[in-house]
């Protein structure tokens, strides 16, 4: 595996862009010919700006900084918001050199719109990162289109396990995907926080409560993670039979957290689908 990556250009580091330019950053690979980044707001960019390797440029200074970025990059990713995606793709089109990969992160934006825009033979990917990409463990999901190579998808998901793992789909499941690892983090956050709230109703300070059902969830998880073992053999583990943990299990069951999660996810995928038919 090589040990670099060419040069890359976020048009749109917003959130998720800014959060796997930084992740690429703290990964420490080299990048030939360093990154670009653009942002509409001198203060967007100048929040970029400190990063080594990263050139960071203010739409509302340079207009034409997009072309720019994208004349000169072997990989574009495309971070604005899906709406204005097609604007976009339109604007860079005339300078797109043919090698380059073009990385959609944009939520619901088909590989068929980036075609209408660069062409059939473009090289588009589909990604669908999340956040903890900041703190390299991330899940990140690849689609590949018609015009990728398996080259092509090789460096691109080289360049997101600099921040995670990496999960090559047919674009038919990036939605689903999404609902799981993309919006799954959310899911996580509201169970610490009402576990923190139950920790809190039981008298402890905020403080302590938070503590203590943060490093449970950090040291569960790293433990998950260091075993190898599968957590339904975990939980066992840990439910004594007859004891506290197996009552408080059962609560959790009585309440259909299957179904429950269930329901989540298919309505979060419902969502995407509407997002997606411009809803």
């Amino acid at each position: 595996m090589a040990d670099s990556l060419p040069s890359l250009a976020f048009l749109g580091a917003g959130s998720m862009g800014g959060a796997i330019l930084r992740g690429v950053v703290a990964s420490g690979i080299s990048v030939d010919g360093g990154i670009t980044a653009t942002n509409r707001s001198a203060g967007s960019a100048e929040s970029l700006a400190g990063l080594p390797g990263v050139t960071s440029i203010a739409l509302e200074q340079q207009p034409d900084g997009n072309l720019e970025a994208a004349a000169s990059a072997g990989i574009v990713l495309v971070g604005v918001k899906p709406g204005m995606v097609p604007d976009l793709l339109r604007e860079i089109a005339p300078r797109l050199a043919p090698e380059t990969i073009v990385v959609s992160l944009a939520a619901g934006v088909t590989i068929a719109t980036f075609a209408e825009a660069l062409g059939s033979e473009a090289r588009v990917i589909r990604s669908m990162p999340n956040t903890p990409a900041t703190v390299g463990k991330a899940v990140t999901g690849l689609a590949a289109g018609p015009g990728a190579t398996p080259d092509d998808l090789a460096v691109v998901r080289r360049l997101f396990e600099t921040v995670g793992a990496v999960i090559e789909v047919p674009e038919s499941q990036i939605d689903a995907l999404s609902t799981i690892s993309g919006s799954g983090p959310a899911y996580v956050y509201l169970l610490i926080e009402e576990f923190t709230k139950a920790a809190i109703g039981m008298g402890f300070a905020e403080a302590d409560a938070r503590l203590m059902v943060e490093q449970t969830f950090i040291g569960a998880t790293a433990l998950l993670g260091a075993s190898g073992e599968d957590p339904a053999e975990l939980r066992r583990r840990v439910t004594s039979p007859k004891g506290t943990t197996e009552r408080a299990i059962a609560v959790l069951q009585d309440a259909h957290l299957e179904r429950t999660f269930a329901d989540a996810a298919a309505a979060a995928l419902a969502r995407a689908w509407e997002l997606a038919a411009g809803a």
